[in-house]
């Protein structure tokens, strides 16, 4: 059972007026200690200041939980006073004034709009079209949900277009007191392979966690929803690769944030009985999550490594005091031409897709042979798990960020090359 653990993000408070308006038309504007409040009294949009700082921005939080920020607009550029206004300029954009008249943020339509007018919805958007053409039941010109922070809102998507390229992703920020962008970010990837999503800190290209791949019923290894409560939504077409959640219980308000440590939490408040919030799951959540632990070719087990079957630790002494990040060599070289066979590996997290290829449309006993096939395919999975099972995968090179996961239905097999000596032997366990 995931632990669960109170977050606690603090900003100073809001002493100013509220415009009991959910809506910003042209020729009007807010500023510090002015907002916008949601319809259904849920959201609201104004300036705020974090706690030990002296910095302001334009954000949107919980109006019942104030300290709660979940959307802020000019991170890069923060106010260095409390003079701060958000307004319209003379081509329609939205933007945020500072003392001077510079801009520090704006919408950066193309377009010129005769009527422009912004809205904040009860999902938490902030929203903007031209009243002049169009109306708020058709497509927004501009949208908050489009430009994350660092939190997941329900019914909003992280999202990989696959025609335009365009993403949302979650960038956490650089410190609790600081909204900048920092130094992790909680991004789709689908460079190689089935989608999966991982946890990368950006200034140093490493990645932090990664979820397995998709495999037609779920993101093995990484958290799925507890309860029947909170329902999680993947598509997964031609065009378009997404993840959202939905909350089926009203008197429940729940996120899904990154935050400045890397860490993704599933925090969730009842709004009737507080407003403290509380995570009920984290990923990573124990140090099996953390990319690589184990490093090449082992698989991580309660906290510990295991060299994969036919393989040994390549530095024993590294092994022997709890240092796995060397991996794992094999024992015996392949022998391609006299023949190789497979060792079946349960119920874990499949290899990151560092070299993999994808045959969408073939059976588990096809990948088999293609592999057996090519001496360069070290290892072999089924991809789609629905059903009987159909697509392969198939990884070239070492193994990676493998690990044991509790059995279940939606949890494949991995099979691994060995040569053929080598397929009665046990593996070495630390």
């Amino acid at each position: 059972m995931a632990k669960i653990i109170l977050s606690i993000f603090i900003i100073l408070p809001m002493t100013g007026l509220s415009l009991a308006t959910d809506t910003l038309g042209v020729n009007s504007s807010i500023g510090y200690g002015e907002t916008l409040v949601s319809s259904n009294l849920t959201f609201e949009l104004g300036f705020f200041t974090p706690r030990n700082s002296s910095m302001s921005y334009l954000g949107i939080w919980y109006k019942f939980s104030p300290n709660m920020v979940v959307w802020v607009a000019n991170r890069n550029n923060p106010l260095a006073d409390h003079d701060g206004v958000l307004t319209f300029n003379d081509a329609g954009n939205l933007v945020v004034l500072n003392q001077l008249n510079g801009v520090v943020w704006s919408s950066e339509l193309s377009r010129v709009l005769r009527n422009p007018f912004a809205q904040l919805l009860d999902t938490g958007n902030f929203v903007l079209w031209d009243n002049f053409v169009s109306s708020p039941d058709e497509a927004y010109l501009w949208q908050s949900f489009d430009y994350p922070s660092d939190t997941l809102l329900a019914g909003m998507k992280l999202t990989l277009n696959l025609k335009t390229g365009f993403e949302r992703r979650l960038i956490a920020w650089k410190s609790m007191d600081d909204p900048s962008p920092g130094d992790y970010v909680h991004e789709l990837d689908y460079s190689q392979g089935l989608p999966q999503y991982e946890v990368v800190q950006v200034h140093v290209h490493r990645k932090k966690s990664r979820t397995g791949q998709w495999n037609g019923v779920q993101f093995v290894g990484w958290f799925n929803t507890p309860s029947p409560i909170i329902v999680s939504v993947f598509v997964y077409t031609e065009t378009e690769i997404s993840f959202m959640f939905e909350v089926q219980d009203r008197q429940l308000v729940s996120i899904l944030r990154l935050n400045y440590l890397g860490v993704v939490q599933l925090l969730v408040v009842n709004r009737s009985r507080s407003a403290t919030w509380n995570a009920l799951i984290e990923f990573p959540s124990d140090p099996c999550d953390f990319y690589g632990r184990c490093g090449a070719n082992a698989i991580c087990n309660d906290s510990l490594c295991e060299c994969v079957k036919g393989f040994m630790p390549n530095s024993l002494d590294e092994w022997t005091v709890l240092n796995f990040s060397s991996g794992c060599k094999r024992t015996i070289p392949l022998n391609c031409s006299k023949g190789d066979g497979f060792w079946e590996i349960e119920n874990v997290k499949l290899p990151d897709q560092l070299e993999v290829t994808l045959y969408r449309s073939m059976s588990l006993d096809e990948c088999k042979d293609k592999c057996l096939k090519n001496c360069s395919c070290t290892a072999y999975a089924i991809s789609d798990i629905r059903g009987r099972g159909i697509g392969c995968l198939m990884w070239f090179g070492h193994l990676i960020d493998m690990r044991v996961l509790e059995e279940g239905n939606h949890v494949q097999t991995l099979y691994v090359r060995q040569s053929a000596s080598k397929l009665g032997i046990h593996a070495y366990a630390n």
